[in-house]
């Protein structure tokens, strides 16, 4: 079915970082009929996004001219820094008026500096990470959670509708952040518990599709387990959300937690496998690849169908 022809009616975004995640959302707000112009550093992702019948821009700056909504989809503080700062950033070239739209995952501190920067130059700001991985993006049922002003929300939540299912405003600037950093608390704590249980259960001669069948439909049930069942079956891990990104999302909990005194020690242990798996090269997996550190430590070798080389899982958005 071909694409809705822009509305005049709708904002024109301008959408910077076309990786994993960005590219579907800004495919579907295109889908929606929203004129979507945007940048990214690949070649390829510029070539992804003229390929769905976005407007590919060459720089931050062609690509706001004109915006009335920015939305940066970036891998974390100082990419989305380096895109809203400096000459050549959003707040230099954005109209005053216009409404920027952080997705990224960052720190909250970072959401409130940028609100703070941004309002100087008569620029509206909300946090809005989101939550739901590949799958959620291309699917558009992504959960979005929002920090800022209440108009601004309101402003945006068209917008949230053509990428999430799940769009609550949090709190003030920040707090969007802060909901993310729980977030991927509770999934890496999540995976974790997930992964333990196969090796358990397999070197206990259980069928593990059986019991994850069970399992599946009982009080440990949960998205994770649902969303990363083939995974853990066929240990095939292509990148729906990479362990280097999930590494850098565990640093925001646990200096986030620290910053109010929030004792978080399963995070922390957390922290330390998902660090322990990027560092013996699978940082370029799918996070669901904690099960190979799992296995590692259970003595268990297998020969894995989705390995990449050391170095391969750059961060991207």
């Amino acid at each position: 079915m071909p694409s809705p022809s822009p509305s005049s009616s709708l904002p024109r975004v301008a959408w910077i970082g076309l990786g994993i995640m960005g590219l579907p959302m800004a495919s579907n707000l295109l889908k929606a009929g929203y004129e979507v112009t945007g940048h990214t550093l690949e070649p390829a992702g510029l070539e992804r996004l003229a390929a769905v019948g976005g407007a590919p821009a060459a720089s931050v700056a062609a690509a706001v001219r004109g915006a009335d909504v920015v939305v940066t989809m970036l891998p974390a503080s100082p990419e989305v820094e380096a895109v809203a700062y400096g000459e050549g950033g959003v707040l230099a070239h954005a109209a005053r008026g216009t409404l920027f739209v952080d997705m990224s995952s960052v720190t909250p501190r970072t959401s409130v500096e940028l609100a703070e920067a941004a309002a100087r130059k008569g620029i509206r700001v909300l946090d809005a990470p989101v939550s739901g991985g590949e799958a959620g993006a291309v699917e558009g049922v992504l959960s979005i959670m929002a920090g800022g002003e209440r108009a601004d929300f309101e402003r945006a939540l068209p917008l949230f509708r053509a990428l999430g299912t799940t769009v609550v405003l949090c709190g003030p600037h920040g707090a969007g952040q802060t909901v993310k950093a729980a977030n991927q608390l509770i999934v890496a704590a999540n995976i974790q518990a997930c992964a333990e249980a196969v090796v358990f259960l397999e070197k206990s001669g259980v069928n593990l599709e059986a019991a994850l069948d069970v399992l599946g439909g009982g009080l440990a049930g949960s998205a994770v387990l649902s969303r990363k069942r083939h995974n853990f079956l066929s240990r095939h891990y292509p990148p729906g959300f990479r362990i280097d990104l999930h590494h850098k999302d565990m640093g925001i909990v646990t200096d986030a937690a620290r910053a109010v005194g929030a004792a978080v020690p399963v995070g922390a242990l957390v922290a330390s496998l998902v660090a322990a798996a990027r560092a013996q090269g699978d940082g370029g997996l799918d996070h669901s690849a904690l099960l190979r550190g799992v296995e590692r430590l259970s003595g268990v070798e297998r020969t894995h169908a989705s390995e990449e080389p050391s170095g391969a899982g750059r961060a991207r958005r």
